[in-house]
């Protein structure tokens, strides 16, 4: 989806912060180092990272038990995943009533069964962008100042649909107290954890005082681990003092997930907005620069990848210059999985296989530039597509993009005509899939021979949306798909949402067999679309819609005002804000991606776990997200405009890990057969057991 409004906001400037007595030590880390924390300062502990701490929230400090959670009890962090999977945790340092200095953390091996190795190369400079021999990876997470709710990802009309720690308090339907304001909400004007840079580019850093600073911690566990507990050690020093050592224990499993993702993505790469990032003009024709700007987007689509995610661009370049009917040379080596190999600097999860969709036309280019186009000229058109697909690219899923958003009469007629005109083609042409952003009732009604009608989620009775997408599905010509997220529909990318949130959405789209999740963009760095320009956006959590004034509810507020929409990647050069450029040839990753993966991953345990035992995963399923998506409906059916309703799915990272390791057991166990299979997790977790966690399972919290 295109958005259309905008304006930028920037500052992240300092905060007061009251003076914190630390009660008790947690895990004592630091010996007395001059200027820095003492081992009564900072205190240490982890998470999932799924519940976001802000960066002034000293938890540990204000009570140490509290924070026990699913990877963490108070000692260790333990992990599980299977084989060709990526987990991870967040560490946390709090620095009480002293600044730490000159803080370094170090892990890079996991020893298992027979000596076997988890264990990542060192790394410096533009080696963090190469995955090979590197399964281990730290990254130093920078913070975004959460200044205003946001407008487009949920409404504000029921606090409920606003991410539980931005809500005012509420009664009834949803319906705030009277006399509350933006001062009210819990989070408001607090800084949150996304930006996730390699360590290696901010290592030693400092805490500032009464600060906490998460170390994110990926590890990917490759297909040729043994099945078994692997054991290592984070080290955290200050100073170059020496420093406690905390134990990391991570349980194998016996099985492996695909290649493949289950659940399906497409996630829009600007070209414009990184050209100018990383060299300062937006349409370059000098042969070097050109050639440097593809081995960026390709670290783009590596990372991508990294994370299970299937990137799309706009595919501009001189040599598509007069529209050539296939697809740039770029896009040969990200089709056929070269790209993804350690030849070019890649491991992990796809490991030579390609990136496995492609837009033709992204947001409508031919609707713009050949809005008299006959039928001759589209079956031409698609005939030359199809053709070089079939010939060079054959398991990709391409789509002509035909328009976005446009729903009135004469737009719907045009969709028509055209989708009908692709479907009639004798030629080849015919297997060009048709695409527009619809609502899935109107593309049904208006449009019905276009194939792919992407919902942006609209409010509608909910007989009428699962009369439709029960339509769709029982077409083999036509696919059901979906765009963005929406409160309380399915969770979002608003980088004020709980962590939780992309996760529960993956989990939303594989209960209703949505097969692809569309994401708008990724490189947003330019909020042309409101008229405000280059966003600092290491500094502004606000990239799109309009930030005109302060409201006394809602905080910096306007025209479709939102935070992080359109910004997963951030740029690793930054021509535009050199003072915050890493002078990296490829891209950072955000804390929202990281999320995403996990919930892709997720999905790949349903399906495997459905194949073992349909109603044992059916069941779960419907005890993690009791109603989801279009389940909602509407509160009156007379004005199906509107929704009075909570989120469904619980937001406690425990309750899902729960469940992922009950997933875990069906998928190894199967249906009734004995199995001693063991997860280790923390609290004394037992497999296959929801009750011992905090949280209800499939209630909102």
């Amino acid at each position: 989806m295109k958005r259309w409004d905008s304006e930028r906001d920037r500052g992240r400037g300092l905060r007061s912060r009251a003076r914190r007595r630390l009660p008790w030590l947690l895990v004592p880390l630091l010996f007395l180092a001059p200027g820095g924390a003492t081992a009564a300062d900072l205190v240490l502990w982890a998470n999932t990272g799924e519940d976001k701490v802000a960066q002034d929230d000293l938890r540990a400090v204000a009570d140490p038990v509290a924070v026990h959670n699913s990877v963490w009890d108070g000692s260790t962090i333990r992990l599980f995943g299977a084989r060709n999977e990526t987990v991870s945790f967040c560490l946390n340092l709090e620095s009480a009533g002293q600044p730490a200095q000159g803080v370094t953390v170090t892990f890079d091996t996991l020893t298992g069964p027979s000596g076997a190795t988890i264990h990542s190369i060192p790394a410096s400079g533009e080696g963090v962008l190469n995955y090979v021999d590197r399964p281990i990876e730290l990254f130093y997470v920078r913070y975004l100042q959460i200044r205003g709710v946001g407008k487009l990802a949920y409404e504000h009309y029921d606090e409920r649909h606003v991410p539980e720690r931005l809500r005012r308090p509420w009664s009834g339907d949803g319906f705030a107290d009277p006399g509350t304001g933006w001062a009210d909400r819990a989070d408001h004007d607090q800084y949150y954890p996304d930006i996730a840079v390699p360590l290696e580019l901010e290592s030693p850093f400092d805490i500032a005082i009464d600060q906490s600073q998460c170390i994110w911690v990926d590890i990917y566990i490759p297909k040729a681990a043994p099945q078994g507990d692997f054991q290592g050690m984070v080290t955290v020093a200050a100073a170059g003092q020496p420093t406690q050592i905390l134990p990391v224990s991570l349980d194998v499993l016996p099985f492996e997930l695909p290649d493949e993702p289950r659940l399906k993505t497409m996630l829009v790469m600007g070209y414009e907005d990184v050209n100018k990032r990383y060299v300062g003009i937006q349409y370059p024709d000098d042969p070097a620069v050109l050639e440097q700007m593809r081995q960026v987007r390709d670290k783009h689509f590596q990372m991508a990848h990294r994370h299970r995610v299937s990137l799309i661009d706009a595919d501009i370049s001189p040599e598509r210059a007069n529209d050539e009917p296939h697809p740039s040379s770029e896009w040969v080596p990200r089709f056929d999985g070269s790209l993804f190999t350690p030849a070019e600097g890649y491991d992990g999860p796809g490991v030579g296989a390609g990136n496995e969709v492609y837009s033709v036309a992204l947001y409508g280019e031919w609707w713009t530039n050949y809005p008299d186009m006959t039928r001759a000229e589209m079956w031409a058109r698609t005939d030359a597509w199809s053709s070089w697909f079939a010939a060079n690219a054959p398991a990709v899923d391409y789509h002509l993009y035909i328009v976005d958003e446009l729903e009135d009469p004469v737009a719907l007629a045009k969709i028509e005509l055209w989708s009908g005109w692709i479907d009639a083609n004798p030629g080849p042409g015919r297997a060009m899939e048709s695409f527009s952003t619809l609502g899935y009732i109107t593309g049904l009604a208006d449009t019905p021979s276009l194939q792919i009608p992407c919902s942006g989620f609209t409010t509608a009775p909910a007989s009428e949306m699962q009369a439709a997408a029960d339509a769709l599905l029982a077409d083999p010509d036509k696919r059901l798909w979906a765009y963005n997220g929406n409160r309380p529909n399915w969770g979002t990318f608003a980088t004020e949402d709980d962590g939780i949130a992309l996760r529960a959405g993956a989990w939303a789209f594989y209960k209703k067999e949505v097969e692809r999740w569309f994401a708008w963009e990724s490189t947003y760095y330019n909020n042309f679309q409101g008229g405000t320009g280059e966003t600092d956006v290491f500094n502004s959590a606000f990239t799109f819609g309009t930030d005109d004034l302060f409201d006394p509810v809602f905080g910096r507020t306007g025209w479709n005002y939102s935070n992080g929409d359109g910004v997963l990647f951030y740029p690793g050069t930054d021509t535009v804000y050199p003072q915050e450029s890493y002078g990296l040839s490829g891209p950072i990753a955000s804390l929202r991606l990281k999320h995403w993966r996990r919930g892709i991953q997720d999905a790949d345990y349903l399906a495997m776990a459905e194949a073992a035992d349909p109603a044992a995963t059916r069941a779960l399923l419907d005890s993690i997200v009791p109603k989801v998506m279009w389940e909602y409906g509407v509160s009156n059916p007379d004005d199906p405009t509107y929704v009075l309703s909570d989120i469904s799915w619980s937001t406690d990272p425990d309750v899902w890990e729960a469940a992922r390791a009950e997933l875990a057991h069906i998928i190894e166990c199967g249906s009734g057969v004995a199995c001693d299979l063991e997860i280790l997790v923390s609290d004394g977790f037992e497999s296959g057991d929801l009750s011992g966690w905090s949280g209800t399972v499939g209630e909102g919290v």
